[in-house]
This record gives structure tokens, sequence and C-alpha cells, in this order.
């Protein structure tokens, strides 16, 4: 395995295990607010939607930052690969494709994680750049 690649795979690793650990918290905490709270999932939608997305960009970000070069191929890749995982558990696990809505939201998904990609890079690349 060539340099290049084994910094894209860690850093499509990172991202994803970035996403993946803050989506297990928000879940956590969400569970905990629907459990001894009188709101109900409807009421938490938009945060829900909020987070997830913040969730992608963070992972895009850490993702470009571990890569350090192609943060739109790095964030794409991260976005995508959450995407196939997400659809393989529903595929699988409960025999259902995505809806037009959720392809929607994974399509934005993507580009979200794509946008913390480019900015991981240009934040943590360590060039700077002259004039």
């Amino acid at each position: 395995m060539k340099i290049g690649a084994q910094k894209y795979s860690i850093g499509l690793v990172y991202g994803l295990g970035v996403i993946f650990v803050l989506l297990a918290i928000s879940s956590l905490v969400i569970s905990l607010i629907l459990r001894f709270s009188d709101m109900t999932e409807h009421a938490l939608h938009t945060a829900v939607t909020m987070i997830s997305f913040f969730s992608l960009f963070l992972g895009g970000l850490v993702g470009g930052g571990k890569g350090k070069k192609k943060g739109w191929l790095l964030g794409s890749l991260t976005g995508i690969l959450y995407t196939a995982i997400v659809f393989l558990v529903q595929y699988l696990g409960y025999d259902e494709l995505f809806t037009v809505k959720q392809a929607i939201y994974h399509a934005c998904y993507i580009v979200a994680a794509a946008m913390g990609g480019i900015l991981g890079v240009n934040l943590f690349s360590g060039r700077s750049r002259e004039s």
C-alpha cells in the first residue's frame, strides 16, 4: 500500500469513527430526553437532523485533516461510506430500501462531509499560504 493511500484510509477510518461516536452519544442523549420528559420524537426532528449534519461535517473535517490532501475526495468518501453502511443495515436488517426523502438526506450528508473534508485539509494541513 502506498503512503498516500494509507493516509487516505486512515483519514476515512477516523472520519467514520468520529461520525459513529458522535451519533451514538447524541442518540443516547436524545433517548434519555424522550424517556424522562414529555417531548415526542416529532418535536425533536429538527434537532436530530441538525445533529446528523453536524456529525457528518465533523467526520469529513477529521478525515480531511488526517489525510492532508484532497479533502473533497476524503470527505465525499467518508459520507459515501457512512451512507453505504446505513443502507446496508436498513436493507439487510429491515428489508427496506431508501425512500426518496432518505436518499435526499443522504445526498446532503455526503455534501456536508465533503465540505468538512475541504475545511479539514485547509485547517490542519500545516502549510501556510503566501501571497
